[in-house]
């Protein structure tokens, strides 16, 4: 096998959080203490890989990337490929390979296996894996308070700027301890005792030291274990067993302050050990989910470089509080507020499809005469009136501020009645762009308010999701919706 790593890294959080105090307040019980991230009413596991992806890729030729690889708990569709609107929305070329992988919360780290191999045979040149997910414990379980939203990001290559791929050690175990059947909205565990000792404990011990094995190193060789868990205890617990010194060589595992990210998480804390590591640091990653999988990184010269637009950190900072645990049951769609919304539009499977390039890849037209801008694609030039000669561009990582708005306080859902319609003029052309505001407090918005894009969910009808893109503040937080 050639030389093969990781060349750029990002994650995702979403910028709503919810105590986990009010959880607990709710149901007369204790608090497992922190927060969790809680994704907003119009995100899902597509939108948040797509950030990832976006944060990850930053402003690298995009038509260098040859595969895209999609890990999920929870995908948007159970029969439609879910990387193929993901490649859509990342504005990839089309002559690229895409696949999902699902079902297993190892589905984030066999993605990154599966891209590894497929760079080092030489099949592919670079790989985005990218992984997400918004997995949901019935109310009041720990899970409930347990689980957190995220998604990660990393691009596979034979460079290996970030980190390069030192070796892997998998074992693989079946036993009903963490599940979900087709019909299941929420996910089944059993008697925690025996899932975790019997589980996760004894399983990711057995991989982590059966990669220590094979590379020949002792645990103290190793600057960084990155382990993802269920709970803090646990993660303590496995830590000491392996002999790791958790004040130097232990990341944190996110469980206070973002919650366990289901697939993503380990990719996650990945990127997270990446914001800071040195070059020529050892990172050793397992995730586990009926089974372990073990994977060492050395970090590399350019890992210090600042490829994500955004670090973890920033998106820790950067967040608003919710101010119930009522709004987190209605953004998880566990109750309905209000039936129905208050305008519903009928889908058209075919005006999607037609207009994909604007809907999906966020692409304007920049007239070949006059140089207007403009979005969505126009073929007549409202400036100039030239037909049909202009050359499509992407707006969506230009950033811009607000040049005016509304609030529409009747527009809404029931949980989130106000929306904030806004026109944001974009980059130096000052290309207009007439769309709702998100991850906000609309109370704060003004005119001239930094903003960019994202992808979101509009709405839902005949049986489809439709996304399409919005407006969100630069600099998030400060605030309580």
């Amino acid at each position: 096998m050639t030389s093969v790593g990781i060349e750029r890294f990002g994650g995702y959080l979403p910028a709503f959080r919810l105590d986990r105090g009010l959880i607990a307040e709710s149901w007369g019980r204790g608090s497992l203490g922190g927060e969790r991230t809680v994704a907003n009413n119009d995100e899902d596991a597509v939108t948040m890989a797509v950030e990832a992806g976006r944060n990850a890729l930053g402003d690298m030729d995009k038509g260098k990337v040859e595969g895209l690889f999609f890990a999920t708990t929870s995908p948007v569709y159970k029969e439609k490929m879910n990387a193929a609107l993901l490649g859509a929305a990342l504005d990839l070329r089309r002559e690229i390979a895409t696949l999902d992988f699902a079902h297993s919360l190892r589905s984030g780290t066999g993605a990154l296996k599966a891209a590894l191999d497929a760079v080092g045979a030489g099949s592919m040149q670079t790989v985005l894996v990218t992984a997400a997910d918004c997995r949901l414990g019935y109310p009041r379980s720990d899970q409930e308070q347990a689980f957190g939203d995220g998604a990660a990001a990393l691009l596979v290559g034979p460079e290996a700027g970030a980190a390069r791929f030192e070796g892997a050690f998998q074992v693989s175990h079946e036993m009903m301890d963490v599940w979900r059947n087709p019909e299941d909205a929420f996910v089944r565990t059993w008697e925690s005792r025996f899932i975790l000792g019997e589980g996760f404990m004894k399983h990711v011990a057995e991989a982590v030291e059966g990669l220590l094995k094979r590379m020949d190193l002792t645990a103290d060789r190793v600057a960084r274990l990155i382990l993802p868990a269920p709970d803090l205890r646990t993660h303590k617990r496995v830590v000491k067993r392996l002999g790791f010194n958790p004040e130097t060589q232990v990341s944190d595992p996110l469980i206070s302050r973002v919650g366990h990210c289901g697939a993503a998480h380990p990719l996650l804390m990945l990127a997270a050990a990446l914001d800071t590591a040195a070059p020529g640091d050892l990172l050793l990653l397992a995730a586990y989910g009926d089974g372990t999988d073990a994977l060492l990184f050395r970090a590399g010269e350019k890992v210090r470089e600042r490829t994500p637009r955004r670090t973890l950190e920033d998106f820790l900072e950067q967040k608003i509080m919710l101010p119930s645990y009522a709004r987190f049951l209605s953004y998880k769609g566990i109750v309905e507020t209000v039936p129905g919304e208050p305008f519903r539009l009928i889908p058209s499977a075919t005006v999607t499809w037609r207009d994909r390039n604007s809907i999906l890849r966020c692409h304007g037209s920049k007239c070949r005469d006059c140089g207007t801008l403009a979005f969505p694609v126009q073929r007549v030039c409202y400036t100039c009136n030239a037909k049909d000669r202009f050359d499509e561009v992407r707006i969506a990582e230009m950033e811009g501020e607000v040049f005016t708005f509304t609030r529409d306080n009747l527009a809404g859902r029931s949980d989130d009645p106000v929306v904030v319609q806004t026109v944001a003029e974009f980059g130096t052309e000052k290309v207009r762009f007439y769309g709702m505001m998100t991850d906000c407090v609309p109370s704060e918005i003004r005119v001239g308010t930094p903003v960019g894009l994202t992808f979101r969910r509009i709405y839902e009808g005949a049986g489809m999701h439709n996304y399409f893109w919005k407006c969100r503040p630069l600099r998030i937080g400060g605030g309580e919706v």
